[in-house]
């Protein structure tokens, strides 16, 4: 299974980016549902972009023997700007890690009627079991959880546009409604997903074995999470006058073909908002531990327990307040990191 790395790197990729806003349809829908045919166009750059960065991130980590994502800033910003940017992350990983909680406990509420703080705590004991076995845990656990979420997407996707075909002039018609540019969303989109993909990629360096496994998992990571997408974007254009004012779309699509779905893809939902904890709470672990010279799984346990009291919050307050934050931080990260490396390129090629 060594020679395999490639699965588990690209389904860790995948379970970091897919949360509850992915899984939801709402991020697909605001970065590319509203351009109607024109967002299909933004989820192959979407995509590409996605199958690039995580190749790249992943060979730099293999090649530069990387075991945290503040080695890598420190190489592209210098040690000065690479204390803030660090310090801006270590929040962001915290913040992600509490609105998964939170958002477990909204999901446990509004779909089973149970108590949010139930949910909360669920969310917070299975994420500290998985924290306690380290990269082993987060390896199994995206392992089992991605293709699980890449079926049950694909199948209730599937049908929708199976049984009501493609209107491509009523997708037009959307596009018609937001001349707003596709490419700068999509470029956007993948910007506010790569802090975490930088952290949980330069942290799995053990299982990297080599150059070639790190450039396959990128790949078929990217690749995934383009499928994903296309699956939850093109039954959402398909039902577009039924979904486009919903908070949770694809609970509504499935419950397409029978009200049973909606259970089971609140199970999706949970599954999604899972994968995103244990990947933020494993870099905010990583980075923390050696900092403080506390032991992971004393740190596990305290990021855990305290994250219980904040996630009381509210899941909406945090997404709303937090996200848009920290999705602009992260793309300003991301085009400054690849100006310099073209500098750094050109200043070679001489």
């Amino acid at each position: 299974m060594k020679d395999k790395s490639w699965i588990k790197i690209a389904s860790i990729y995948v379970g970091t980016i897919i949360g509850a806003g992915f899984a939801s349809g709402q991020e697909i829908m605001n970065f590319f549902g509203k351009f109607g045919f024109k967002g299909l166009l933004g989820i192959l750059i979407s995509t590409m972009l996605f199958c690039l960065i995580g190749s790249i991130i992943l060979i730099t980590t293999y090649e530069s023997k990387i075991n945290t994502y503040n080695q890598l800033l420190a190489k592209i910003f210098g040690k000065n700007i690479c204390k803030i940017i660090d310090f801006i992350i270590i929040l962001f990983l915290l913040a992600g890690y509490c609105i998964m909680l939170a958002g477990s406990g909204a999901l446990f509420y509004e779909q089973f009627n149970i108590n949010h703080n139930i949910g909360i705590i669920i969310m917070a004991i299975t994420t500290f079991f998985t924290f306690i076995y380290s990269l082993k845990g987060l390896s199994l656990v995206n392992t089992i959880i991605v293709p699980f979420l890449l079926i049950v997407i694909v199948f209730i996707g599937g049908i929708v546009i199976f049984n009501e075909g493609i209107d491509f002039n009523a997708l037009n018609e959307i596009n018609s409604l937001n001349n707003d540019n596709f490419i700068l969303s999509s470029i956007t989109y993948v910007g506010y997903n790569m802090i975490p993909s930088l952290v949980i990629l330069t942290s799995i360096s053990p299982i990297i074995d080599k150059k070639k496994n790190a450039i396959k998992g990128g790949i078929v990571g990217g690749l995934f999470l383009g499928i994903l997408s296309l699956f939850i974007l093109m039954p959402c254009l398909i039902l577009y006058k039924d979904i486009s004012s919903l908070e949770i779309p694809m609970l509504n699509i499935a419950s397409y073909s029978s009200y049973k779905g909606k259970y089971l893809y609140s199970i999706i939902l949970w599954c999604a908002m899972f994968t995103t904890a244990i990947g933020n709470g494993f870099g905010f672990i990583k980075r923390i531990s050696p900092l403080f010279k506390i032991n992971d799984k004393i740190l596990a346990f305290i990021l855990s327990f305290t994250s219980i009291f904040l996630a009381k919050f509210g899941f909406s307050n945090l997404v709303s307040t937090i996200y848009p934050l920290f999705g602009y931080i992260s793309l300003f990260i991301l085009i400054f990191a690849l100006i310099k490396f073209i500098l750094y390129k050109l200043s070679n090629s001489h």
